[in-house]
């Protein structure tokens, strides 16, 4: 959900600086399809219906699923914002695979949302000694936010790359090159 407050943010700056949300259009994404087979993978995965049911299989499901994600994104270095999503993704990853497929989440982030460990698979894990600890979930977003969760310094970077993504997309001019004459002639 943390990725949603990205957008909302990038839009905004996109359109108080003078962007156009027709714009975003224009934008070309490579591989977008396995962006969005990634994520649904994801959302169907953290089901409850399914998480109960993937037993030992959630972690590789999980990190085979951001691993296509994270794959698309590099394949997109060259849009603006780009390359922060991607350093976001990777430590996400890390930080994932080093601790057998679960994002391990702090017991002071669960608390400050009122939150208990989950019972069953899901993204998140309550462990005692985390490995990579300064890259897992660590904060959480003030429950008097919509859609409030916890989250890591690798959704920090994700979510500013999106923000720069989506707001350098608005931006953009549209005015074909050919057409400019250097010089003003």
């Amino acid at each position: 959900m943390f990725i949603l407050y990205a957008v909302v943010i990038g839009l905004a700056v996109g359109i108080l600086t003078g962007g156009r949300l027709a714009a975003i259009g224009d934008l070309r994404f490579r591989w977008a399809p396995l962006v969005l087979v990634g994520f649904l993978a994801q959302v169907v995965l953290f089901t409850d219906a399914v998480s109960e049911r993937v037993g030992d299989l959630g972690p590789i499901l999980y990190v085979g699923s951001t691993l296509v994600v994270v794959a698309a994104v590099l394949r997109n270095a060259a849009v603006a914002g780009m390359p922060l999503v991607a350093l976001g993704a990777l430590s996400n990853l890390v930080a994932i695979v080093a601790n057998g497929g679960f994002m391990p989440a702090s017991p002071a982030a669960m608390a400050a949302l009122g939150k208990d460990a989950p019972t069953a698979y899901s993204n998140s894990a309550v462990l005692a000694q985390p490995a990579l600890g300064p890259l897992t979930d660590i904060f959480a977003l003030p429950v008097w936010l919509p859609l409030h969760n916890i989250f890591s310094v690798g959704d920090v970077l994700l979510g500013v790359g999106v923000a720069i993504a989506l707001a350098t997309a608005m931006r953009r001019d549209r005015r074909p090159r050919d057409l400019v004459q250097p010089g003003g002639a």
